[in-house]
């Protein structure tokens, strides 16, 4: 890596479908927003000969950011393919949002990936959200690399972040993280400040000098040799510690010279195999330069030290009908299973979806079964339908560049797939069969919506329906109590963008209200009511008289109704009618307009005309002895209370307790998990925890996460129910 006396300039950039699996390769770049994923990306794109000397596709725009939005905001809100060539292989790069709301784009890009390459900014460092992506990796196993970037700014200091780096994603062997090359620096600057030129590589001993625009090698002079003998030594130790030779180390230790040939095949395996997390150091291209520092050591790493998708283990797949089904791994002949990592509308092709192929081959124009599967509680109704497909493309910036077909192993943009929805799969319409869905983060924070005027509210359903099928981190929902139309988002940046959607790509302009919780109305003791409706205005009347006891109940009992008449004051016929009547006046509320719940409701006793009453009239009569009883009673606003469970830094435990109990909440415990973090439990008022993703990001700088679930409805505190009753008579 990083050895070759002229390293290989790359194809010319136009990407090809891939003919066997071994030569591509399947890379995710994760790193915190601003790390400089992007930049690198396009970096590599140049020195691969992907774009021109701009940094630009042929349209002019950017090969990753290329949305509007994206313009808009300054940073990237989507998962974007960026597929290059280098040295025969193709390398499908895989730009993630770094912000924490768009980590369901950066879980489809971990799903479709095979090898992770984790950005961390020489000025900022390692962030908390980067660190658990790390841990998510390390969990299944996934290939790690580490770039360093930002060497320009006046307070980067390479060394010093490798150090936190093997501090931060080591562990308990910080060996396994370490550096293959050095920064060169050039003359120090008016500030003081020495650039950094190129890079000394740590096996090969040879200086790569950027300084020109175009990477350089050169022997170092004697005089350079003994500053990087210490970390050279550390290296080979590390490498040779992961090598599956027991006896390498006892020959090194003995003091045989090993072959540099020998290390390097080491360490690539070591790093395949995702025990050996080596730090590299990039940088973008100059104005009118052809490569960016660092770039050809990274894409030799990719191509020669991250696993094929032949390295991959087979999904797990069954059938429609949930049957197991054993597949082998990445097998261009095999049965077609491919799945929709991401979904997008195009203004002119319609719906694209981007699918990660794992087994089979795919063609353009082919019929496919499209299953849909275990995502209902996201709005995502289970489906299965068969579809004719349209062209296969590579996406480059707006373009979308024509493939003849993708193998097992490949990634490719699939358009005309119009119910294929994210987390889908596409098998043979003769043998249909289903991947079982990646973990997706819940969506927490609440948006109440509604169509700004009637064009739109014709246009509104539609338009959601279009929203969560490309984002299943997106929860639609129709609260049949509060009547409001709830889109659960991730956080605000993420509510922003849901928003903005709607209004340029779908033409589809909302308003935002406050978002109403669930509330109920509950009777605090018994009470009584009588209810007389009798009116005479010629002709038939109306006539009826019916007296009620009202009685709570424990909670979740709801209602229940009981006929208690002796004597047939109501007639037998009239008493449905108040039964209805009592239960019309309790959905409509009582002292705040909300529900009335958890009573039992007893007809006494009660009056009838043999012409005047009716059915209307027992009904109008019911509903009177209800709100009379209400006024002699004291009335609980119930409110909903979630079970909340935070896991968060044992750092942050005492400010989100504390937070908590701000928040009307009462810890019910605390337990200790892996990784120096505590699990906080507590039950909270729903009222309280609105904006709470929101705010636990904030207390916690990114580092935590809450899971809710609803537990049960329990009164509300007089002075806090007395706000609500207050907002709702000015309402």
């Amino acid at each position: 890596m990083g050895d070759k006396a002229n390293a290989h300039p790359g194809a010319a950039g136009r990407a090809t479908a891939a003919d066997h699996p071994a030569s591509v390769r399947n890379v995710v770049l994760v790193g915190h927003c601003g790390s400089g994923k992007t930049t690198l990306v396009e970096a590599l794109a140049l020195t691969a000969g992907a774009v021109n000397r701009a940094g630009r596709v042929e349209d002019g725009g950017t090969v990753s950011d290329y949305d509007e939005i994206e313009h808009r905001q300054q940073r990237s809100v989507q998962l974007s393919l960026v597929p290059v060539e280098w040295d025969g292989i193709k390398i499908n790069l895989l730009d993630t949002p770094g912000y924490a709301d768009f980590v369901g784009e950066l879980r489809a890009g971990l799903r479709a990936a095979d090898a992770a390459l984790f950005v961390v900014s020489a000025s900022d460092g390692v962030d908390g959200s980067t660190r658990m992506v790390w841990e998510e990796c390390a969990a299944v196993g996934m290939p790690r690399a580490i770039v360093v970037t930002h060497l320009e700014a006046s307070r980067a200091d390479f060394e010093e972040m490798t150090r936190i780096c093997a501090e931060v994603f080591g562990g308990d062997d910080p060996d396994a993280v370490l550096p293959l090359y050095l920064p060169l620096h050039g003359p120090e600057g008016p500030d003081g400040h020495a650039p950094v030129t190129g890079l000394t590589g740590l096996l090969s001993q040879k200086l790569f000098d950027y300084s020109s625009g175009e990477r350089k090698e050169a022997e170092p002079g004697e005089d350079q040799l003994p500053d990087i003998e210490e970390a050279r030594n550390r290296l080979i130790e590390g490498i040779i510690a992961e090598s599956e030779d027991e006896t390498l180390m006892d020959r090194y230790l003995g003091g045989e010279q090993i072959d540099v040939k020998t290390l390097i095949e080491d360490l690539e395996r070591a790093v395949a195999r995702g025990t050996f997390f080596p730090v590299l150091a990039a940088a973008p291209a100059a104005e009118g330069a052809r490569q960016g520092l660092g770039t050809v050591e990274l894409l030799e790493l990719v191509t020669r030290g991250f696993p094929t998708p032949l390295e991959r283990e087979a999904p797990r797949v069954t059938t429609v009908d949930g049957r197991p089904r054993e597949l082998k791994p990445c097998d261009p002949d095999g049965p077609l299973v491919a799945e929709v990592v991401k979904t997008s509308s195009d203004p002119y092709v319609g719906r694209v979806s981007l699918v990660r192929v794992f087994s089979g081959t795919l063609h353009p124009d082919e019929t496919v079964h499209v299953s849909g599967h275990g995502l209902a509680d996201r709005g995502h109704e289970d489906h299965d339908v068969d579809e004719r497909i349209g062209a296969l493309s590579a996406p480059f910036g707006k373009q979308q560049r024509v493939l003849t077909h993708a193998i097992a192993g490949d990634l490719a943009c699939v358009a005309k797939l119009g119910r294929a929805e994210t987390g889908d799969t596409l098998s043979a319409k003769d043998d249909p069969l289903l991947m079982e869905p990646w973990q997706m983060p819940d969506p927490l924070l609440p948006l109440a919506i509604q169509a700004h005027s009637k064009p739109d509210e014709d246009k509104l359903s539609q338009g959601l329906a279009r929203l969560v099928a490309e984002d299943p981190t997106m929860r639609l929902e129709q609260n049949q109590h509060t009547h409001q139309v709830v889109l659960w988002c991730l956080g605000e940046a993420h509510s922003d963008v849901a928003l903005e959607r709607l209004r340029s790509r779908y033409g589809v302009q909302v308003d935002v209200v406050p978002y109403k919780v669930s509330l109920r109305e509950t009777f605090a003791a018994k009470s009584a009511g009588r209810g007389r409706h009798v009116k005479q205005s010629g002709g038939h009347g109306q006539f009826a008289i019916c007296e009620i006891e009202v009685e709570p109940l424990p909670g979740g009992s709801g209602i229940e109704f009981v006929d208690k008449v002796v004597g047939g004051a109501v007639p037998r016929q009239f008493i449905p009618s108040v039964e209805k009547g009592v239960r019309a006046q309790a959905a409509k509320g009582l002292a705040a307009g909300h529900p009335l719940v958890d009573v039992r409701i007893t007809l006494l006793d009660g009056k009838a005309h043999s012409v005047d009453s009716s059915d209307a009239a027992f009904q109008t009569a019911g509903a009177l002895a209800l709100r009379e009883a209400a006024a002699d009673a004291r009335i609980h606003l119930l409110e909903p209370v979630a079970e909340v469970s935070v896991l968060v830094g044992d750092d942050y435990v005492g400010a989100v307790m504390s937070d908590l109990s701000g928040r009307r909440g009462r810890v019910l415990g605390t337990e200790q998990t892996s990784g120096g973090r505590t699990l906080v439990r507590a039950e909270v008022p729903e009222i309280e925890i609105g904006r709470y993703a929101v705010d636990l990001r904030s207390l916690s700088h990114g580092t935590a996460r809450f899971h809710r679930a609803y537990a049960r409805h329990e009164p509300m505190p007089p002075q806090v129910a007395e706000k609500i009753r207050q907002q709702a008579q000015d309402g």
